[in-house]
Formats: C-alpha cells, structure tokens, sequence
C-alpha cells in the first residue's frame, strides 16, 4: 500500500527533535524510519540496548545529516522513566514533539516491580510522567502526540493503581482511555503555555507484534499509523489540535469515549496518577 505525504512539501520547512518511545518496533519503528527520511532530528527510545544500537546504525546512515540518536529505558518502571527524562534534558535544552508510542497489550508478567499493572504503567502513567518531566523542553508551539486506541473502557481507579487485577483486554481498553483523559485534562491545564497535546488513534488492528500476539492476525499495514503520527507531529491541520482526538479509523478528529470528555472525571483520573507517582516517590 503506497502512504500519501502529500502535504509534506509545503509544511516541512524546518527540522523538528522528536523523541519516539517504542521506536525498535511496529509502528514507532515506522514512525522513525519516516521522520528520518523527512530529515527531522530523531530520538530513539527502546529496551533493548542491541535493538537500538542496530537500529541507530541503520537510521544514521540513511539520514542525510540529521541527528540520530538512542535512549534506553525500561518505561513499565517510573524511576527508568525519571532517569530517561534526565538523559534528555541534559543533552537537549529543546524538544519540538514527544511521540508517546510505547505499548504493551499482553505479557507474561502484568504485574511490574512497582506493583502496578504493566499496561497501566507503560501506557498510562509512564507516557504522563515522561511528558510532565519533559514539559520545560517544549515551546509553545512543540506537540505531544499520544498514542489512543479504538479500545477504551471506563477506568476503575482501584485497576489503575494496581489493587483490582484485570483481563488483557480490560486492562488494554482502560489504559488507553485513561490516556486518552490525561492527554484532555493536561491540554486544558496547560492551555496556550505549552505544547499541543493530542491523542490519535494510529488505526485499529495493524500489523505490530502486539496485534499479532493478542488476535494472532497479521494486520494492516503499519505505515498507516506512521503516516498519521508524522503528520500529528509535523503538519499544519494539527497546530491548534491540543485537547482533540484523531481518529484514523475514520480518518478525522472525533468524540473519543464519553470520559475523555468529562472534565470532572479526567481529572480525577489525573489525580489517581499522580497519587500513584507521589506514592512512589516515598
């Protein structure tokens, strides 16, 4: 399937730092290989040491004198996430997008060494925390894009710190919500402060490895998410999009699940976040 960049001629007229998490796979990996080839500044997030030594090389000597650069971080433990968030603002005093790709939909270990579930913690809490820590790197006009889901569920707080366990599915479906209503409240809070903070779903059932893992189907082509992350990163039609999700099941922005639109209920989630992080803490 060919990607349409056709907006790209006219909207990149400069080059942008832009951190992705979960960049050594699907669709972050994607995501990299594209933005590098628009010759915008990437920082690699990963795990795995091996994988994103391997993928630096690769991307460095396709990128045509763009910086290329890799950060390891264990993202289902808050205190990896504050150490990450270190490293990145000692070496850079700007960041133009935040990419919040990291996911895990199933593992054999759901309960992480903060005793909180996996799913929670990789795509709840550690994408706020990094983001919090990082908001001093952002110009008014920099981006947060989130990664959503067609897949959200009402969030039961008790869930969300670690007290109620839940199924994959269950547990998949509240994370992404409870993202999604972080993304809403924190683009209120901030409101013409700071970057942009926007949720988008990539588009449901694409090829990645979680896809694969969970519904043993092989999915669509994962380009098709890239393509809408580089553009939430990059063009023009997302600027003024703080607060919104896009959709790219139905190609627009769109309702997400009643919650995320409840200001009372996302911030209450907000505050079960950061009660976790202040819990941690001590």
């Amino acid at each position: 399937m060919k990607i349409s960049l056709g907006w790209k001629a006219k909207e990149i007229n400069m080059t942008r730092t832009i951190l992705v998490t979960g960049a050594t796979d699907g669709i972050g990996l994607e995501t990299a290989k594209m933005l590098v080839s628009l010759d915008q500044n990437v920082l690699l997030h990963g795990r795995s040491p091996a994988k994103l030594e391997s993928l630096e090389n690769t991307l460095s000597a396709i990128s045509d004198g763009v910086k290329v650069e890799s950060y390891v971080a264990d993202l289902s433990s808050m205190a990896d996430v504050e150490v990450l968030a270190k490293a990145l603002a000692e070496k850079h005093a700007k960041l133009d997008v935040l990419i919040n790709n990291a996911g895990v939909f199933n593992t054999p270990h759901p309960i992480t060494q903060d005793g909180l579930d996996v799913r929670f913690a990789v795509n709840t809490i550690a994408p706020y925390l990094l983001t919090k820590r990082l908001l001093p790197l952002f110009e008014k006009s920099g981006r947060v894009i989130n990664l959503s889901s067609a897949a959200q569920a009402p969030v039961d707080p008790e869930a969300l710190v670690g007290r109620t366990k839940l199924s994959d599915n269950a547990a998949y479906a509240q994370s992404k919500l409870a993202i999604t209503m972080w993304s809403r409240s924190m683009a209120l809070s901030l409101k013409d402060d700071g970057p942009a903070i926007i949720a988008v779903n990539p588009r449901s059932m694409l090829g990645s490895k979680m896809v694969k893992q969970a519904y043993g189907v092989t999915g669509g082509d994962l380009r098709i998410g890239a393509e809408i992350l580089v553009r939430a990163a990059l063009s023009d039609e997302f600027a003024a999009a703080s607060g919104k999700y896009f959709d790219n099941d139905t190609g627009q922005f769109a309702p997400p699940h009643p919650d995320a639109l409840d200001t009372q209920k996302c911030e209450a989630i907000v505050r079960v976040i950061e009660a976790v992080l202040t819990k941690l803490q001590h």
